[in-house]
């Protein structure tokens, strides 16, 4: 059995996973749930603005950018709600503010910002390569004096896709990077051929898979050649994963881990994640996020 779908929060517990298909074909994942310690949320009372609930039975009513856009039905809908789905960035402090339970937890401030996502790291000690950031003038004799060539720097945020991320093996790449950046996100180079992509999603890694950068290429985003493998993914990597989002109390990301020195390293984590693992592999992540959303665990 493919061991990364619906990792259990007690690690001592065991899934059965079956597969059944709709009339249009589309994989359903349905599982025998055991009880958790903590009870399961009931949905009686919720919405979501975003649509990645689209196919479950929660309402969704899109993003607008202004309240007043929202039907009257709409608001009101809205402000009864006790928990609130994929708020965007727009409403996420506004409805928290007013009291709503909000998923995902921890999702906004981190999307995309390699500053909040290191800064996390670092304080709550998750292994995270040695990353610096350096603001102002003298960055690059500062750069210089921390780091040997090559390292990799990184647009600090938005970002994605492999795009904002240059290895750096000499004062005269680094010197076009600074111009274009400030601050400047530096990490260290890790010689590394693989990352292991894990999406855990309320506590469970739903699905993993390695990506393996093309020959030429130091990244290894899918999106820049990478190959994808779902073989030989390790349990201690998959725990390491799941235990990385509860600690940062991620509710939805896809982390990005690599093997290093004996032990496994968090790269970063990506809000706003690619399917392509998925859909290798049969999946639908919207049927994943309505099956845990029907059973109440998100």
């Amino acid at each position: 059995m493919y061991p990364s779908i619906f990792t259990p929060a007690d690690h001592h517990s065991r899934y059965r996973l079956a597969k059944a298909f709709t009339k249009r074909g589309v994989l359903r994942l349905m599982c025998d749930l055991p009880k958790l310690d903590k009870p399961k949320k009931t949905h009686v009372n919720c919405v979501s603005l975003g649509k990645r609930l689209r196919k479950s039975s929660v309402p969704c009513f899109g993003i607008n950018p202004n309240w007043g856009d929202y039907p009257e039905a709409v608001r009101q809908e809205i402000a009864q709600a006790a928990r609130v789905f994929y708020p965007g960035p727009i409403y996420q402090q506004i409805l928290a503010a007013a009291g709503k339970e909000i998923f995902p937890g921890n999702y906004y401030h981190f999307l995309g910002n390699k500053i909040a996502q290191t800064n996390l790291f670092e304080l709550l000690e998750i292994p995270h390569p040695r990353t610096r950031i350096y603001y102002g003038r003298n960055r690059q004799s500062l750069i210089e004096r921390d780091f040997n060539y090559p390292f990799v720097a990184k647009n600090p945020v938005g970002s994605s896709q492999g795009l904002g991320v240059f290895l750096i093996r000499g004062t005269e790449e680094l010197s076009k990077y600074l111009v274009a950046q400030n601050p400047a996100y530096i990490q260290e180079f890790l010689p590394i051929e693989r990352d292991l992509r894990a999406v855990v999603i309320g506590g469970r890694v739903v699905h993993a898979y390695w990506r393996i950068h093309k020959q030429g290429e130091f990244r290894n985003n899918v999106s820049r050649g990478g190959r994808i493998s779902f073989e030989n993914i390790s349990p201690a990597a998959l725990e390491f994963a799941r235990s990385t989002a509860l600690r940062c109390r991620f509710d939805e990301a896809g982390l990005d881990i690599c093997e290093h020195d004996g032990g496994y390293m968090v790269l970063e984590a990506n809000m706003v994640f690619g399917v392509e693992g998925f859909r290798e592999k049969g999946m639908d992540i919207h049927e994943i996020l309505a099956h845990l959303a029907e059973e109440g665990e998100i």
